[in-house]
């Protein structure tokens, strides 16, 4: 009994080892890309995260506000339609054939290009960067959980069949158990990409967001401001990795177990 409280404290540990090596090895190279520079263009790191601290309790943090509640609404919206329409692709054979054939086009296509409709279509305020980065986020975590349904084994299905399970309970017990690590996964990498798209696409009719904070602060030839800013936007992007890292330890916790097994 005691062994099995031991493994998640061995787990948190290692995970807070390598994210401390992790940032101790960025902030090495940067020190020696800096020395090595020897330009203002790279500041230090430690006259960054000085001008970083300085700036978060001025204006900054608000420009990191309202990023994060942007990236926040649109991976809302991605889950709530993607998510649904993901599951019934993949129990359907008639959604499929009717909805793949079109999710399989649209997705390879850089969503980026469609700022200037979007912006057009929805105006110049946020609802147009939300939109673009749902189409980012919405096909990954419906292509995802399509597959995830797809991909589980016909035994289990026959299983619970054999069981009397009806649909709901085969959602709950069987389906939502298989797909929900893919969706994670598939978050997980989507976020990247919806980050740097949100940084272009807050070079646009905005006042309010990192991606204009670093730009306008290139233009003004500040570079220790816009490495601030760039320091903010990474910071950003990691507590959005870390809070995914939780909800999958606190959703998915079979897949950690069978981690410490083996």
């Amino acid at each position: 009994m005691k062994r099995r409280h031991e493994v998640p404290g061995l787990l948190k540990s290692f995970a807070y080892s390598k994210t401390v090596y992790g940032a101790a090895v960025i902030l090495l190279l940067w020190y020696i890309l800096h020395l090595t520079i020897k330009s203002r263009i790279i500041p230090g790191p430690y006259e960054t995260v000085a001008e970083f601290i300085r700036l978060i309790q001025d204006d900054l943090l608000l420009h990191v506000l309202y990023s994060f509640l942007r990236i926040l609404a649109a991976i809302t919206i991605s889950m709530i339609l993607g998510v649904p329409l993901g599951l019934l692709t993949g129990m359907s054979k008639k959604a499929d054939d009717v909805i793949s054939p079109v999710a399989y086009v649209l997705y390879p296509l850089p969503k980026i290009a469609f700022l200037p409709v979007f912006m057009i279509l929805f105006g110049l305020g946020d609802l147009a960067k939300i939109i673009l980065i749902t189409t980012i986020i919405f096909f990954q975590i419906m292509l995802a959980a399509r597959d995830g349904v797809k991909e589980i084994p016909a035994e289990l299905t026959l299983s619970v069949k054999s069981l009397g399970l009806n649909r709901h309970h085969t959602y709950i017990h069987l389906v939502l158990p298989s797909v929900l690590p893919k969706i994670i996964s598939a978050l997980r990498v989507s976020i990247g990409i919806s980050i740097a798209a949100l940084f272009f696409s807050e070079n646009f009719a905005t006042r309010y967001g990192v991606g204009y904070f670093i730009m306008n602060c290139w233009i003004m030839a500040d570079y220790v401001q816009m490495f601030a800013g760039i320091l903010a936007l990474s910071i950003m992007g990691a507590a959005i990795f870390k809070v995914i890292d939780l909800a999958e330890k606190g959703i998915c916790p079979w897949i950690y177990l069978n981690n410490s097994k083996e």
